[in-house]
């Protein structure tokens, strides 16, 4: 597959606290043929109504006992007939499949110790995950959440992967503002932004989960297939070992001394804590999860987040 770099985005970033846009275009040559599981359609989730949309594009799926309020021209007559008893025919819609990829652009993913910033790999991995959905015959969209809040729609083809892809690094690039919003209100106003998504990835370090996230995660995933993808640099998951370390923020240098093996296990718990709650709010909320370190590859990572099989040659 031929793949075209647009021409109107910013210089490229060097890969490691700066996206590179040649790095996610290449990411597109690399993942193979894949599957995204099945989400059923709404008719089919809701058990209680049959969607008016049928005819063309519809497949039957299974029958079931009438309710009150089922369409009568979907009546199954043959095992009415057999049952002595109505029964109505479910239908699951044939729509092309959409993914929406929710990315985490707080201040916390402007962090690294290890091979690149958080917001570098999350970047890397929004682009495996588009490529993969385009591969897979789905719609693409991207949108941010934290110092942004942009909404690229759904995309067909290796166009709106490219199209992602040059979002991510217009995004990185450009000034970022102080003010942010926690994960809750984030997933409350992506709600009304799903663009129709029958699956979604969420792309964070869990530092912006806050008391109200599980709620407006639970709600945001009802009816929906749903990955979550946990950055991590390594002091996040590893103890760090004994020493002085400098560390840079807000334009302020200072220096950190850790030397007992007490401290220095307090400071990774306290640097882990965005991951830990991330990961027990996926947990509660059913959506499968994985832990992306920086140094890593994000392939596997993004493949088994979205529940995604590879095809038999």
């Amino acid at each position: 597959m031929s793949i075209a770099v647009p021409a109107d985005l910013p210089a490229d970033g060097d890969g490691a606290i700066r996206v590179a846009l040649a790095e996610l275009v290449a990411l597109g040559r690399r993942i193979g043929r894949l599957h995204l599981p099945q989400a059923a359609s709404r008719a089919m989730r809701s058990g209680q109504q049959v969607s008016h949309l049928y005819g063309r594009g519809m497949d039957y799926a299974e029958s079931r006992a009438y309710q009150a309020g089922d369409d009568v021209r979907r009546l199954d007559w043959r095992l009415t007939a057999r049952s002595g008893t109505l029964h109505t025919k479910l239908f699951q819609e044939e729509r092309e499949g959409r993914l929406l990829v929710l990315l985490d652009t707080h201040a916390s993913m402007h962090f690294g110790t290890r091979a690149r910033f958080k917001s570098v790999q999350a970047a890397r991995a929004c682009a495996a995950a588009a490529w993969l959905a385009i591969g897979a015959g789905e719609r693409v969209g991207l949108a941010a959440f934290g110092t942004r809040n942009d909404l690229l729609r759904p995309q067909a083809g290796p166009r709106g992967a490219l199209a992602l892809c040059g979002a991510l690094a217009a995004w990185d690039a450009a000034p970022r503002p102080p003010h942010s919003e926690p994960l809750s209100q984030a997933l409350r106003r992506l709600r009304q932004l799903r663009q129709h998504a029958n699956h979604l990835l969420l792309v964070s370090d869990g530092f912006s989960v806050d008391d109200d996230a599980g709620a407006a995660l639970a709600a945001l995933r009802r009816g929906t297939d749903m990955g979550v993808l946990v950055i991590a640099d390594a002091l996040e998951h590893d103890d760090p070992p004994a020493g002085r370390f400098p560390l840079e923020h807000a334009g302020e240098r200072r220096e950190m001394t850790l030397v007992g093996e007490g401290q220095r296990r307090e400071f990774r718990q306290r640097m882990g804590a965005g991951v830990q709650r991330l990961q027990a709010l996926a947990s509660a909320a059913g959506a499968r999860c994985r832990v992306l370190d920086t140094r890593d590859d994000p392939v596997d990572a993004v493949v088994a987040a979205l529940g995604a099989t590879r095809s038999r040659r």
